[in-house]
This record gives C-alpha cells, structure tokens and sequence, in this order.
C-alpha cells in the first residue's frame, strides 16, 4: 500500500517547482493524515517545518532545494518511494526557551537547534550563569552566549566556535560569543537534562534579547530559563549512511 504523502515547499521557485512535479507524480495528503512529511528546501524551511508539525506524530524527510541543507536529503524524484521505505529515523528533542522580560511578562518558545542571547545595545551584556540551580559564572562580559543541541551543534554554535556534538552524545554545548571577560570563554558541556538559566545582569543599561532558533525573538529579557523537553519528538528521516550521526562525524573533518 502506497504511503500517503505531504509535500511541502519553502518559497523558493525551484522548490515551489519541484513541489509541483511530485504532488502531480505521487498525490498529495495533509499533513495530519499524511504517514510521512516531504520538505523541499533548505535547514530554515526544515526547522520551520518541524515546528509547524510538532503536535503531530509523523516523520518528515528532508530534501535540498536550498542552499545548506545539512538536516535534508539530495534531492532525487524517481525513487522517492523506495528512499521512504529504506529511510533511517532520527528522534530530536527540542530545547524550551522560557524567558522573562524586564517587565515582568513571561514568553514560551521551542528551539530545536539553539537558545541564543544577543546584547541589543552598543555595550557588551553581563550575564549570570547557573546550571541545575548552582550558580556556575558569577559576570561573563561578552556580546551573547547560547545552548545548542547535538542536531543544531554545526549551526550558529559552530560559527561561535563551539563544539560539534554527536547525536547520541546526550548532552548540551553551552558556548558564548566574543567573551571579553573571562577571557576567550569558549563555554562548557552540559547534560542534556540540565536546566541553564542565564540572567542578565544590568538589563537596561546592557539590553539583551532572547532568541529561539533565530525565529521567535524576545527584547528586554532580565532571565531565561532553557532545558530539553523529552515531551515533544520531531522525526527526522534521511538516506541510509547519510544521517545526522555520519555527517556530525563529517563536518569535523573537513
């Protein structure tokens, strides 16, 4: 029995396109009755994606009409089926971003690939950082810091230069962004159950602002408060030897 597909396309013409050829070639179901989610662009369309379909039960299979694509598939239509049947899944837990303004007002977001804090002003942040409720750093001076997960480790963490962490590691990078004091901080492991909370340390006059996977943005935060949430499971499908733990490994090589 056929599966039933949905295909989803970022805005992208030649994912717009390709998105056509297949709904055409293979039908099209929604999303809530679909057995497995097509996306067709880059990583940005695939995170948004997968928050899009995070209440529902269903494995997404990525392919590349973007330009990165290191969370899709090479794109290929003639044997999309058998690649479906033969897909291996990854199970990603996403990061909860909890974060609290200077006035008082709370905000809730998921990050499936980093929580980042970013000074929103011409002076660097001061921040405070404690882990499990233990007050780790008393002042890290610096222009941001973020808690990436293994899945989003070659992202905006990599380019921060932190640590590229494996799949299966069970852990967390907590990695800052041009530390100025301590000195070339570069940011500590954690256990992915770990509950960082980083307040922010002189707020107005060193305005920060609190970020989930560079898509839901909170100004003027005094405290944010992250942890992995093992409630909330997005499917990941890729080709066999070609998933995220073999392109972790990769990436450190090239």
């Amino acid at each position: 029995m056929a599966r039933a597909i949905a295909f989803e396309a970022s805005t992208a013409p030649i994912a717009q396109e390709a998105c056509e050829r297949l709904r055409g070639k293979f039908g099209h179901a929604a999303p809530a009755e679909a057995s497995v989610i097509v996306a067709l662009g880059g990583d940005g369309f695939m995170l948004q994606t997968l928050h899009a379909t995070e209440s529902l039960d269903v494995p997404v299979y990525g392919m590349n009409r973007g330009t990165i694509g290191f969370l899709m598939n090479e794109y290929s239509e003639d044997d999309l089926p058998e690649r479906l049947a033969a897909a291996v899944e990854e199970v990603l837990n996403p990061l909860t971003m909890e974060a609290t303004r200077t006035d008082g007002s709370r905000h809730r977001a998921l990050a499936i690939n980093e929580v980042s804090l970013l000074r929103a002003g011409p002076q660097a942040a001061k921040l405070r950082i404690s882990v499990d409720g233990r007050v780790r750093m008393e002042e890290l001076v610096c222009d941001g810091a973020l808690v990436a997960t293994p899945a989003g480790s070659t992202a905006y963490n990599y380019s921060a230069h932190g640590p590229i962490l494996p799949i299966g590691a069970d852990v967390l990078a907590l990695t800052a962004m041009s530390a100025f004091r301590p000195r070339r901080w570069r940011g500590a492991l954690l256990p992915k159950a770990a509950r960082v909370r980083i307040e922010v340390l002189e707020p107005e006059k060193r305005p920060v602002m609190a970020d989930a996977d560079s898509r839901q943005s909170v100004r003027d935060v005094a405290m944010v408060d992250v942890r992995s949430d093992p409630a909330v499971r997005h499917r990941l499908l890729f080709d066999p030897g070609h998933g995220l733990e073999e392109r972790l490994t990769r990436e450190q090589f090239i």
